[in-house]
This record gives C-alpha cells, structure tokens and sequence, in this order.
C-alpha cells in the first residue's frame, strides 16, 4: 500500500490521485516531496491496480516551482557534488514519471511555474483551468532554461520556437496560448473534474495496451522512422496477444461495447 508524508495521495476507484497540498505558499516543492514523489512513481510500476494517475494541486494552484526558503536558499550554500546531487534528483522526477507504465494526468489550476510547470509538461495529458498561468522561469532567478529536461520537451509540445522563447525570457503564458499552442489538451473550470473523467475513462480501457502506446511514445523519440515502425510492429504484436484484444473482438461480433481487465 502507497503512503505520502509531504503531499495528499488517494485511489478513487482504478485512480491514483497525488495532491500537492501547501495552499498557503501555492504549493511549492521541497527536497522532501521531490525525492517522495520520486519514488512514489518508481512504485507505482508495480501498482497493477492503479490503472491512470492525476496530479494536481490544493487551494487553486498547481505549484509554485522550488520554494525559495526550503530549496533556494539552501542551494546558494552548497558545493558542486551536492548541487548537482540535487540536480540529478530532480531529473530522476521526471524519469520516474515517463518510465512507470501509467498515464499521467495534470490537472492545473493557477500558479503553475518552475519545476511544477516541468511536472505538468512531462504529463502524458494536462487539462487546464481558464486561470491557469504556466511558466518555465528559471532564468528569471539566474539560471538556464535548461531544467529536468525542458530543452528536450517543451519543443517536441509546443514547437522550437515558442519553447526558446519561453526558455529564454521565462514569462507565463495563459491557458488560451496553451491550449493553442498543444500544451493542454483541453481546459475545463476547474481542470480537476475533466481531468478525472479522462483518467476514469483510461483507467476502463485496455490498460496494457496504454501502457505499451506510453512506452513507445518515449522510446521513439529518439528511433528512426524505418527503426520506429519496426518497434511498433513487435510492440502491436505483443499487444494481439493480450485477453482485452480477445474481448475486443468478441464485444465487436456481438455488437457490444468490451469490457476491458487490463491483460
């Protein structure tokens, strides 16, 4: 059973949902809940009842990045072996969060900047808020744009240009300039609700199927075209030989909808 210390985690039904919950300061990040939500995700991989997870945050905000006093300050006092001890941490986030095999859902309301805007953007989905400002402000405290991945991601959603010149100046932009730009899916008032009944929605589907469409998404990103289509060749195979295929086919020839179990 999955506990958490340093932010909110439940299962509603087949559905992880983790909550930052530090309203009064929008819900910063500290070296506690990174390295606990590190490993929360490393968990779940093997969590074979949580079948999508949702994350968004308490009190109309989804995070506010680093807290300055509890991460910054303390960072402006270390040494190069610790700083990028914690460096490497913060990237093991993210990795944690693309290799376990669930779907991951933002849900963001507000305040979305710094390493909680990295969170969102390495989201599977993400469903905004009209009130929803996103930014990737690290240069704004003196430092590259090039935080737990972002050089890598943000133009793969949202283009090379838009992503540098966000990267660059570190501004917000608005729930309308994200959803038109591809960086959320959709936006709803407030997200969570939508978000939710995507993940239910996931979460009653072909689960070891979703599974495999998250893992080739990741892997091709770096796979040639002739070595991309080879990998989902072998990739649908393994699919075709799971119960829900069985149970597609045979809710189809009964005109019925299937009923997915996730093998």
């Amino acid at each position: 059973m999955i506990e958490a210390k340093h932010f909110l985690w439940k299962v509603a039904g087949k559905v992880g949902v983790i909550t930052l919950n530090r309203p009064e300061r929008k819900n910063p990040l500290t070296f506690e809940s990174y390295s606990e939500l590190r490993d929360l995700f490393d968990r779940l991989k093997k969590e074979n009842q949580v079948k999508t997870i949702v994350v968004t945050g308490a009190g109309g905000n989804f995070c506010s990045g680093g807290d300055v006093h509890e991460i910054i300050g303390p960072l402006t006092q270390m040494k190069m072996p610790q700083l990028l001890e914690f460096t490497r941490m913060t990237g093991d986030l993210i990795k944690a969060m693309r290799h376990c095999p669930q779907p991951v859902i933002a849900a963001v309301d507000g305040v979305c900047a710094g390493a909680g805007a990295l969170v969102a953007l390495f989201s599977d989905l993400r469903y905004g808020a009209p009130d929803a400002r996103v930014a990737f402000l690290f240069t704004r405290v003196g430092l590259a744009g090039c935080d737990m991945g972002a050089c890598a991601m943000l133009p793969r959603v949202i283009g090379q240009g838009r992503a540098a010149e966000l990267l660059y100046s570190g501004r917000s932009f608005s729930a309308e300039e994200g959803l038109a730009w591809g960086f959320f899916n959709r936006l709803s008032s407030p997200a969570l609700p939508a978000a939710m009944e995507m993940a239910q929605s996931l979460a009653a589907g072909p689960t070891f199927a979703h599974a495999m469409t998250k893992k080739m998404l990741h892997q091709e990103w770096n796979a040639g075209l002739d070595e991309a289509i080879e990998m989902e060749a072998q990739a649908q195979a393994v699919c075709m030989q799971t119960q829900d295929f069985q149970r597609a086919y045979a809710a189809f020839a009964a005109k019925k909808k299937p009923v997915f179990e996730g093998n």
